[in-house]
Formats: C-alpha cells, structure tokens, sequence
C-alpha cells in the first residue's frame, strides 16, 4: 500500500531555494584623480607621504529588477595634506546584483558586506593603475573588513534613533 504526503516528494519536506547571489554587472560611476602640484611633485623625491583612505558603501532597489540591487562602493584617497597634497583620488565603482532565497533579516548584511567584499579587488585595481598612471607609485590599497564597517555604521544608527527617541 501506497502512502502520499503532502508536504514533499516522498514524505520529505519541501525544499527552500538556495540562496544565490548573482553580478549581473560592474561599472565605474565616477573616476576622479588631481594631482595639484604636477609635474614639479613627479621630479622631487618626497619623503613617504600619510595616506588618507575613505570607504563609503551604499545600496539601492534597481527599481525594474525584482530582487536587484544596485551597491555602489567609494573608495576616497589622498596623498599628502593641503598644500603638500600629491595627489587625489575618487572612485565611485557599482556592482548589480541579484539576490534570491536569502531570509529578510540576512538582506543588509549581505548588501553591505558580502557584495562590496567582490566589488573591491576591482576598485582596488582601478586606484593602483590611475595612481600609476599618474606617474606615482601603485597604490594598493589594503583589504578591507566590511563586516566591521558594517557593524560600527549598525551600531552609529542605533545610538543615532535612541538619541532621536529621548
């Protein structure tokens, strides 16, 4: 005799869709480099100058893909301070990305941490050859922990609605 189960195939329960993250495109957004005291600064042999780096990420609804997302990573560089500035770099550099089957409360944490961790050896490449073309040496950027980052800004939003509460 023959048992039917309603919840799955052979009584098993129904499987979820596995999660999946997917790139469906990268570009540069924004790309800016100045250099305010070339070419004399190209001639010289400064002393190693302190680096500055700046990291921003942000997301947004790709408002005609159904669980697409549109994650932009900037990254902000500058050599030197005022008028010993050797040089200046912006970039703006977004990925799209398709998300599927992750629970909603595992949404945020894949946004900003897991899609601008792929997002970055791409940035990072793109600063190391615009500084090199400049004539400077590579600069290579050091890995960033996006999980940390992601914490700290989670943790700024909460003290930033408990401050608007009171």
């Amino acid at each position: 005799m023959s048992e039917t189960h309603q919840n799955g195939v052979n009584g098993a329960e129904p499987q979820q869709e596995a999660p999946s993250l997917n790139i469906l495109a990268q570009y540069i957004k924004d790309l800016s480099f100045e250099s305010p005291q070339a070419p004399g600064v190209l001639r010289a042999q400064p002393r190693a100058p302190g680096i500055n780096i700046g990291v921003n990420v942000g997301a947004v609804p790709v408002q005609d893909g159904d669980n697409e997302y549109d994650v932009k990573l900037t990254l902000n560089a500058q050599a030197g301070e005022g008028a010993e500035t050797l040089f200046h770099v912006e970039l703006q550099y977004g990925g799209v990305f398709r998300l599927a089957g992750f629970p909603q409360e595992h949404m945020l944490p894949v946004l900003f941490i897991e899609c601008p961790r792929l997002l970055f050896p791409f940035a990072r490449q793109i600063i190391a050859d615009v500084t090199r073309n400049a004539g400077f040496p590579p600069l290579m950027i050091d890995p960033i922990d996006f999980a940390a980052l992601f914490t700290q800004r989670m943790a700024e939003e909460r003290a930033r609605s408990q401050v608007q509460t009171v």
